[in-house]
Formats: C-alpha cells, structure tokens, sequence
C-alpha cells in the first residue's frame, strides 16, 4: 500500500517554510536529473518570495528557541545524545552563516542571465527560441555543464533552505502517528497546548483526501471522495500527528 501524508500548517509563519521545502525538494530534484527549463521554475519561485520577505528574523528566532529545548533535553538519560549533538552543532552552524550573509538571493538578481530568463518567464508560450536564444543555447550545453551551474545559482538558497528543513523535522519530530477514525468523514480534535503543525496520513487505496482546517489548538478534517470531489459519508480510518 502507498502511504500518503497531508500536512496542514496552523501559523502562517509554517505555511511559510513549507512552501520554501516544497521549492527546495524541487531544486534538488532538478539538479539529480535533467528537467531542461522546467529547472528554473523554482528558483525563480525562490527569488520571488525572498525579495518580498527577509525569513531570517523568524529562522534566527526559532533557531534559539530549539536550541534551548535541545540544551535541556541533553541532561535528560534516555535520549539519543548523539542526534541531539547533531542538532546543536547544525543548528548553531546554521545561525552563523544566516547572521554573516547578505541579502539571499541578491547576486542572482544581479545575474544578466537569469534576469532575462524571469522577465519572460512567466508569460505563455515567452520561451521560443526567438524570445530567449540565450536560453536555447544554455540547454544546448551538455548535462555536466547545465547541471554545475545550476548548482552554484542553487547554493545561494542553502543558508536560507537548509535551516528550515531542519526546523520543520524537529517540529515533525514532537509528535507521532496515532490512529483515529473520522465518523462519516469528519473528525474533530482540541488539544491542550498550542499547536503548529497538523499531518495525517493515509493509503492511496482508501481514494479520499482530507481537507484540513483548524487554529492553535484545534482542528477540524473533512474527508472528500476522490472519484466524485464529494465529502465521503464513510467511516474513514487515517492516522493523526499533531506537531507543535
């Protein structure tokens, strides 16, 4: 059976650094196979949203706030010491390079080459060869040489992406799977503390998808049927984690 995992973040800040781990699996996507153009969708994507937001201050902020909760966690005698020395030494790497980098994604706007591509990119059908020879004699390089290059414009984001993958695994990492069943579709939960991240899970085969809603310390999830984009009146059997 295929598991599938929805995640519903509960602060925008969340639904922030989701987004940017969705570009950052594409970037790493693009540089293991050759996608041709496709490849710059996301860092385009990546160049947009850091120009209209500096996301350092809220990293910076949550980089100290684990760093604490990690510092406790090391006197405690049944945890793993070694994965928590782990986190402490990324993150504390992490919090000096975004405190000694300019502006992420400043020299790539200042690239000639990709500020042509992305005045044109997003405009149907901008891409012939007319419109950007540039481009078509970029993709007509070999895969080596696209791919090294690619590479080096991918690096800016790193100081920025990586950090954030981190923070969304040790939040991922507050809470575990449990079982629950949605009564004709829809399941309900209140929790005592505040709540930032809501992830269920379930199989392909089941062929419903939930639509998840909530606030700090509740949600609500409605189960649609795949087949007919109905809310499904069935007793749906899923798992539930929610993050914090």
């Amino acid at each position: 059976m295929t598991d599938l995992i929805f995640e519903q973040p509960l602060n925008e800040k969340n639904r922030s650094y989701l987004r940017l781990e969705y570009l950052y699996q594409q970037l790493q996507d693009n540089l293991e196979q050759d996608h041709n153009q496709r490849c710059f969708t996301p860092l385009f994507a990546l160049c947009e949203l850091n120009e209209r937001c500096d996301y350092r201050t809220d990293i910076l902020k949550d980089i100290d706030q684990q760093l604490v909760i990690l510092k406790k966690w090391q006197n405690l005698p049944h945890v793993d010491h070694a994965q928590i020395d782990y986190y402490l030494r990324s993150l504390n790497s992490y919090r000096q390079q975004l405190y000694a980098c300019e502006r992420i994604g400043l020299s790539l706007k200042q690239d000639k080459f990709l500020s042509a591509l992305r005045q044109r990119f997003n405009m149907p059908g901008a891409c012939c060869n007319f419109d950007l020879p540039q481009l078509h004699y970029w993709l007509s390089q070999p895969w080596s040489v696209r791919q090294q290059q690619y590479q080096q414009w991918c690096i800016h984001f790193d100081k920025l992406l990586k950090p954030i993958n981190m923070l969304l695994q040790l939040i991922r990492n507050t809470a575990e799977f449990k079982p629950a069943i949605a009564k004709s579709g829809f399941y309900q939960n209140e929790a005592q503390s505040p709540l930032s991240l809501i992830r269920v899970k379930l199989t392909a085969q089941q062929q419903v998808y939930p639509t998840i809603s909530g606030h700090k310390t509740r949600c609500a999830i409605h189960f649609v049927d795949f087949s007919t984009n109905k809310h499904s009146n069935n007793d749906i059997e899923f798992m539930i984690a929610a993050c914090r």
